[in-house]
């Protein structure tokens, strides 16, 4: 099976030497562990169970505490944080792998329970998403945000560029902006979400600026080499919408194009649903972006390799397959079957369903 596909022949990422382009896509697993929301102990097992893959993602960990969104999410804001994803990427090197931090600030999907004070969740603009966050266990509405200060903004440009020298420090091989599915960024880029009449809205360039002055500063703290971007272009996911995506995006893109980042990761259609939802044509990101594309979303082995072979794409990133597929690379390259996933164990827990889904190996010596 292998034969026929590029997933498995090796890629440069910059000046990182993948052995593969299979990615690990950053997940949500809501196991940080108080006080501090630190990476669990767990966590240097999950993703050295992983190392395999070309590149690991890990999930999205906040820049701030008012970046927080969800019960149990990592930050990379404190010195407690920073020395716990040590470790994590001291296991995930030990095992030959490379592994990227995903950096992001939630916006408006949050609640007044997580956030400093208790005080609102910030947005573009004061318009409340119609979705749910995790808080106590549960899911239950987001809280109604306010619309930051235009004086306000600069901190939090600041606080991407803080999270990257603590990912430098936390040993990190690269960063990813998280700039899609509803959270800040994406929220200020789309006029669904963004109202303002000042230098951050009212017009594509002003509503990408904040997405790209992030992108500035994380580039010049690790290296525009070593930065890579997450974008959803159509998503609906967390009630972000987008009157004209195509012209939004194509010219967010030759903006990073300029920035000379080392890859945009472009969730082709809905998050975690139809790839078709809306038209959209990625080709056009392709062609305007001189660095890597990777594709998400709903890709399994047959769509990855007619889509490598296309040129469509450099690099494929797989998401739930990787929660249930430690070994997913091997099993791949063999046409084994994947483990199945336990959706009730994705958010919250312990090892169950994170660090115990049986490997090829052990499960061929359980027989």
């Amino acid at each position: 099976m292998s034969t026929a596909t590029k997933l498995f022949e090796p890629f440069k990422l910059g000046p990182i030497s993948l052995p593969n382009r299979i990615v690990m896509a950053p997940l949500t697993r809501n196991r940080a562990v108080p006080p501090g929301m630190v990476p669990s102990p767990l966590a240097i097992d999950y993703y050295g169970q992983r190392a395999s893959a070309g590149l690991l993602i890990t999930e999205a960990s906040q820049v701030s505490q008012q970046g927080q969104g969800y019960q149990d999410t990592p930050g990379i804001h404190s010195r407690e944080q920073v020395a716990a994803w040590r470790k994590i990427t001291n296991r995930v090197h030990e095992r030959g792998g490379r592994i990227f931090i995903q950096i992001w600030h939630v916006g408006r999907i949050s609640h007044t329970l997580l956030q400093p004070g208790g005080g609102k969740p910030v947005a573009p603009s004061a318009i409340r998403a119609r979705t749910k966050t995790f808080v106590n266990g549960n899911f239950i509405d987001v809280s109604e945000p306010r619309a930051l200060e235009l004086s306000e903004i600069p901190a939090i440009i600041d606080d991407f560029r803080r999270a990257t020298a603590n990912a430098i420090e936390a040993g990190f091989d690269g960063v990813e902006i998280h700039g899609a599915n509803g959270y800040l960024l994406d929220q200020f880029a789309k006029d669904g979400a963004n109202r303002r009449t000042d230098a951050y809205g009212d017009g594509i360039e002003n509503r990408a600026r904040l997405m790209l002055e992030v992108s500035k500063a994380v580039a010049a703290e690790i290296g525009a080499e070593r930065t890579g971007i997450r974008i959803s272009p159509v998503t609906p996911a967390n009630d972000v919408s987008e009157s004209n995506p195509q012209q939004l995006f194509d010219y967010i893109v030759d903006q990073l194009n300029a920035l000379k980042l080392v890859y945009i990761h472009v969730i082709e259609g809905a998050t975690g649903g139809p790839r078709d939802i809306a038209p959209f044509d990625y080709a056009s990101l392709r062609k305007r972006f001189g660095g890597a594309y990777m594709a998400n979303n709903a890709y399994d082995f047959e769509l990855a390799t007619k889509v490598l072979a296309a040129g469509s794409a450099d690099l494929i990133a797989f998401g739930k397959a990787f929660i249930s597929n430690p070994d997913l690379v091997e099993r791949l390259k063999r046409g084994a079957p994947l483990n199945e996933w336990d959706k009730a164990t994705f958010y919250g827990g312990g090892a169950k369903g994170y660090t115990d889904y049986p490997t090829l190996e052990a499960a061929e010596a359980a027989q």
